[in-house]
């Protein structure tokens, strides 16, 4: 029997996806629900699983975009198991699957270079096969010489100068897409502040021990700023706002999507009703977010909605940077590097762990006031966790 698969819809509104990995090669013998293509989405890249065990036969190239419930390859299931054959993990097809070849630098098809444009070229180092020659039948001339430039301006050396053309995922595509329609389509704004982290390493460093030791889940700083950006969010409530056409639309719950890396570039997962969890609460539900990205599992519902967005660009290194709004949201909250530096506090100068924080804003929702006022109010926050955040009784906060 022979059994199409074809491509599920990975989530509403989603016509198309594309074919982003084939993890098995065409007359392989596959089983059941082995992973045998990871597909792209606008929106996320999920695996997908064969529906029975046999011989299958590709229908689909990578790269490909096909529409939801297009096939997408063939199963023969009445196919016996070659003997002695063990099916690898998908992870192990891939390690060993052979590189592609890069796609190699345009070359034009030209005729002959004059004497003059040939002595012009070989001083810069140029192929006359990568100059378009404007004279008659393609002739490359002196002007054509003159005017040609060594690729992206490098200074001619003689070694090597290959380049290679990758298409851009779907994903990524999609968030290109976003981006600079955030930039394009909404007021943005940044306002920035800095924080002295000396109470959250204080706090960190007298019970991370004993939180992970309990709860199996580190005590990092993403828990005291979600829970901080909660609050702030509760007294600026503007700022869990969006537009819609000409209205507004307000929020009575906290839905902050995180920004993690993933193999296929930024992924933003959310952490639903962040106001009704413990610090345990969010440290679990970020870790869990986190591994799905990383392994490719995230799905479309875990990253769709959101009402604010915290990035932190200080995993990587920054100091400062504009973070970029994730439409339809109106607000979203850069972390950067921590680094000691003098400050002053009770009127002398002391060594403290500060933090620059940016939050970018859609001005045309949230006014300079509350933008500040949410700020400082995360600052606060950060500052003070004891009292704003674990009210007095870290213990119990922590659920030790």
């Amino acid at each position: 029997m022979i059994l199409e698969m074809k491509v599920p819809s990975p989530g509403e509104s989603i016509t198309e996806v594309e074919i982003a990995t084939w993890l098995v090669q065409d007359g392989d013998y596959v089983e059941k629900d082995q992973a045998i293509a990871e597909v792209d989405s606008d929106k996320a890249t999920l695996e997908l699983p064969a529906e029975a065990s046999g011989i299958i036969t590709l229908k689909a190239e990578e790269g490909d975009a096909v529409a939801v419930g297009e096939v997408v390859c063939l199963i023969d299931t009445s196919a016996a198991k070659p003997e002695g054959e063990s099916t690898p993990a998908a992870e192990e097809k891939k390690e060993e699957a052979a590189p592609k070849a890069e796609t190699p630098k345009e070359t034009y098809a030209t005729g002959t270079a004059s004497p003059a444009a040939k002595k012009i070229l070989a001083e810069k180092g140029i192929d006359a096969g990568a100059v378009k020659g404007t004279g008659k039948d393609g002739r490359v001339t002196k002007d054509d010489a003159v005017k040609a430039v060594p690729s992206m301006g490098t200074p001619t050396t003689g070694g090597a100068r290959g380049e290679s053309r990758k298409k851009l995922s779907m994903l990524r595509r999609k968030v290109a897409e976003r981006l600079v329609s955030a930039k394009n389509e909404t007021a943005m704004l940044t306002t920035f502040n800095e924080v002295d982290m000396s109470a959250i390493f204080a706090v960190r460093n007298d019970y991370k021990e004993v939180f992970k030791a309990k709860h199996g889940v580190s005590l990092g700083f993403m828990s005291f700023f979600t829970k901080a950006v909660v609050r702030a969010l509760q007294m600026y409530p503007d700022v869990n706002s969006m537009i819609d056409g000409d209205y507004k639309i307000s929020y009575d719950f906290c839905d902050i999507s995180v920004a993690v890396s993933g193999p296929k570039g930024l992924m933003v997962p959310i952490v639903r009703n962040a106001e009704n969890l413990s610090f345990r609460g969010v440290e679990a539900e970020i870790k869990r977010l986190a591994l799905r990205a990383r392994d490719g599992k995230i799905t479309v519902d875990e990253m769709t909605g959101g009402t604010f967005t915290i990035s932190n660009g200080g995993v990587f290194g920054s100091m400062m940077s504009t973070p970029i709004i994730n439409p339809p949201q109106s607000g979203i909250l850069g972390m950067h590097n921590i680094v000691e530096r003098p400050i002053v506090k009770n009127g002398g100068i002391v060594v403290a762990p500060m933090m620059y924080v940016a939050l970018s804003y859609d001005h045309r929702i949230i006014d300079g006031k509350e933008s500040v006022g949410f700020l400082v109010a995360v600052k606060e926050a950060i500052e003070d966790p004891v009292n704003l955040l674990m009210n007095g009784d870290i213990k119990r906060a922590l659920e030790l």
